[in-house]
């Protein structure tokens, strides 16, 4: 029987889980962030995360795995690997999710797509627009913190390391912006 990983305590040990007063990529706000970009110093905690995820992607039948840049493409590259699959990153240009770098799908494949962290699966839909020209087929979506609460089921199946529910607020209605608290954006997104 295998140890089963502690993502929370990985996070933890990387000072990945932080408390306080966060805009999250998705713009709600939350008092805690999951800063997955703090696992990427260790290779070897990458790979056995890696390694995890491949194990719940067995099923799947793929091609290629599609991972959005930047929190993304360390990890991406790492379930590729395990997978043996291809990986390819999507990357904004002029603040749209683009596939660039001469890379291209065929119609048809399999994409399995890869994420850090996903809350309102914003990052993912906008994946999704940028590959749609090439006509492939949507497998699975994938990532090391699911915060959707389920919210996305009817969408498409999350297979994720851990799945949390942590608070998140509207900016509006967030009463830490009403305490005063000091709002921090750690996430890529401008």
């Amino acid at each position: 029987m295998t140890e089963k990983i502690d993502v929370k305590e990985l996070l933890t040990k990387a000072d990945g889980l932080l408390s306080g007063h966060f805009c999250l990529t998705s713009g709600l706000h939350s008092d805690t962030y999951f800063q997955c970009a703090k696992l990427y110093q260790y290779p070897d905690v990458v790979e056995t995360l890696a390694k995890e995820l491949a194990k719940k992607l067995q099923n799947i039948k793929f091609d290629t795995i599609v991972a959005p840049a930047i929190g993304a493409i360390i990890f991406g590259y790492e379930v590729a690997k395990q997978t043996k699959k291809r990986n390819l990153f999507v990357e904004r240009k002029d603040n749209i999710m683009q596939l660039r770098r001469g890379y291209s799908l065929k119609k048809g494949e399999k994409v399995v797509i890869i994420e850090d962290v996903i809350t309102t699966a914003k990052t993912i839909f906008e994946t999704i627009e940028a590959i749609k020209e090439y006509n492939c087929e949507i497998a699975a979506v994938g990532c090391i913190v699911d915060r959707t609460q389920g919210k996305l089921k009817d969408k498409f199946e999350i297979y994720s390391l851990l799945t949390s529910s942590p608070i998140t607020y509207e900016a509006k209605d967030c009463p830490l912006c009403k305490q005063g608290i000091e709002l921090i954006k750690p996430g890529s997104r401008k």
